[in-house]
């Protein structure tokens, strides 16, 4: 077996070029063993296996500086690779996110119609927004689809809340605080309290929007009311207590209320209240409105003839 190569004999062994072993040399990251007096690089089995090195390492994604310092032993390498695999998992997700966002480009336009840039950029920043939440207290309670929309729900409020709009939600949100924080000795499920809860859905539906209450929701059940979210908005772990009581007590005098009319009003009527009242506590998520159904079923205070007409209607 031939122990030496000249730099064009091993270029067509390795499949590297000529031109970048030269570059290689320049930058000391691979001096060939001997010089020639014309000149020529002369590669000795120890400059191919270091070749072999550098190959395997761009192949893995490390950059040049990067491979000069792992050959040269001054680093940890096992540390190195392992923190490069992170790397390269989430450049893959990054591509495959890349990917999905020009099927969807494509798929919305033909060759002869323009780019929508506009759409284009606002792909971009929701995914750039996702992996910023990845890396937040929100990862913590979202799976990576509700991240997604997450993001989206986060750009949709720079597009249409104003400056005006944000000042006026913050103070509202800052009353609203204040009033739990003057009634919070008292009963949450008292008509004040129930006000309160009122003041606190109205307040959540203008900023969530019907198609993000199962983020609104999510957020509030396994982040605030498991004490798994930062101290923010006035909302301490007391207060969310009895901010919990009192929008469950105001959505408890909503469904009572829906189901007193059964015998007095129209089957018709009362269903499309009844589906109100929990689009409004749920969005399109199902399967919490059929718990309250089944809740509804074996509630004391829910009469015979309303629990006959939920049996009859639904099927949970």
């Amino acid at each position: 077996m031939k122990q030496q190569w000249y730099a064009k004999e091993l270029s067509k062994l390795t499949r590297v070029s000529v031109r970048t072993l030269h570059h290689y040399d320049e930058i000391g990251l691979l001096k060939p063993s001997l010089r020639l007096s014309n000149s020529y690089r002369l590669y000795s089995e120890t400059d191919l296996l270091k070749l072999q090195q550098i190959i395997a390492l761009k192949f893995f994604g490390f950059e040049l500086s990067q491979i000069n310092k792992l050959l040269a032993g001054d680093v940890n390498i096992a540390e190195h690779f392992s923190m490069q695999a992170q790397f390269l998992q989430e450049k893959a997700a990054a591509l495959k996110e890349a990917s999905a966002i020009l099927k969807r480009i494509t798929s919305d336009c033909s060759n002869k119609k323009s780019i929508p840039w506009k759409q284009v950029i606002q792909l971009i920043e929701v995914y750039r927004m996702t992996q910023q939440l990845e890396k937040s207290w929100v990862s913590k309670i979202l799976n990576q689809e509700e991240l997604k929309q997450y993001a989206a729900f986060e750009q949709s409020l720079k597009n249409r809340y104003s400056l005006h709009d944000k000042a006026k939600f913050e103070k509202d949100w800052a009353d609203l605080i204040a009033d739990v924080e003057k009634n919070i000795k008292h009963d949450p499920s008292s008509e004040t309290g129930i006000d309160i809860g009122k003041r606190c859905m109205v307040l959540i539906h203008g900023l969530y929007g019907k198609e993000n209450l199962n983020l609104c929701t999510k957020i509030w059940d396994e982040g605030y009311k498991k004490n798994q979210m930062p101290i923010e908005h006035g909302l301490s772990p007391q207060i969310v207590a009895w901010l919990d009581k009192a929008v469950d007590a105001y959505w408890r005098q909503r469904i009572y209320g829906v189901l007193s009319l059964v015998g007095t009003n129209s089957p018709t009527e009362i269903l499309a209240l009844w589906h109100e009242v929990l689009e409004e506590m749920y969005g399109d998520v199902q399967e919490p409105k059929d718990a309250v159904v089944r809740a509804a079923m074996t509630d004391y205070k829910v009469s015979q003839k309303a629990k006959n007409w939920l049996s009859a209607t639904f099927t949970v």
